[in-house]
């Protein structure tokens, strides 16, 4: 079934929805559910092309949820950290054979990590207005060096969103804007790469279904949460996102974790 065991294809669906869910809730952390459960027993290719059209079609409807008009107010509010990802992705890219992953993951994990467990602890980190501006170009050249080494480019954007307290339905959308301009790139790049083909196109197309279904339920859930509770449950998915990161540089560094 689209290439591989029928068991297993239907495990793939169940894991697919429940990152949908999270998707729909939270806003993030499907490509991390996704890759590191299908990884487990699906072969690399196999996994990330599954991956690659479920992440593109959700963002494009996370970041429409509102229509057109908000998201192109998001795009324009935010429009010097999506510019500077946008410019610094080739750039490192251009370093990502001399670089060793292990060491920027480990130097991305480690202060999501630290950062998202000070905030769980009731420390505050609010940015200031007149830095805004520097901190927001700051912390999109962090997420575009790191994106095109690592093919990650998300957390450095949520922390700052999380620092500026930034309503939950704007930083739904500017999370859309944003993982939606690097799935398109990812999804034109693994097109020419041919992880995208005849076999593997079909598997991804397939879970754009469940991806969507529990992306809607997870809506259901996100209208119901508080400021404070989304802003927990967004602290709580970036620390396991923190520490994947460490285990993904720990298992370079040294062999499987």
């Amino acid at each position: 079934m689209f290439g591989i065991d029928p068991t297993l294809f239907w495990i793939s669906i169940a894991i697919t929805l429940f990152s949908g869910f999270v998707k729909g809730a939270i806003g993030f952390a499907m490509p991390m559910i996704m890759m590191s459960a299908l990884g487990s027993f699906l072969t690399a290719q196999q996994a990330l092309a599954a991956v690659i059209l479920p992440v593109l079609v959700t963002n494009i409807r996370q970041m429409l949820r509102q229509g057109l008009g908000p998201a192109w107010q998001a795009t324009w509010a935010y429009r010097w950290h999506i510019g500077m990802v946008v410019l610094f992705i080739p750039i490192s890219a251009a370093f990502a054979t001399r670089v060793p992953q292990w060491v920027m993951y480990a130097l991305l994990g480690l202060p999501i990590t630290f950062f998202a467990l000070w905030q769980l602890a009731g420390k505050s980190l609010a940015i200031p207005i007149h830095h805004r501006r520097r901190v927001e170009i700051v912390t999109g050249i962090i997420g575009g060096l790191y994106g095109g080494i690592s093919g990650i480019w998300g957390p450095p954007l949520i922390v700052y969103l999380l620092s500026i307290r930034a309503p939950k339905d704007e930083q739904m959308r500017v999370q859309g804007v944003v993982f939606f301009i690097g799935a398109a790139i990812l999804t034109v790049s693994h097109l020419f790469s041919g992880v995208l083909n005849a076999q593997t196109l079909p598997l991804s197309a397939i879970m754009v279904i469940p991806a969507l279904v529990g992306m809607g339920l997870g809506y259901l859930a996100h209208d119901r949460l508080d400021v404070a509770q989304f802003r927990r449950w967004t602290l709580v998915l970036l620390v396991a996102t923190g520490f994947n990161l460490v285990r993904r540089a720990l298992e370079l560094f040294g062999g499987p974790v």
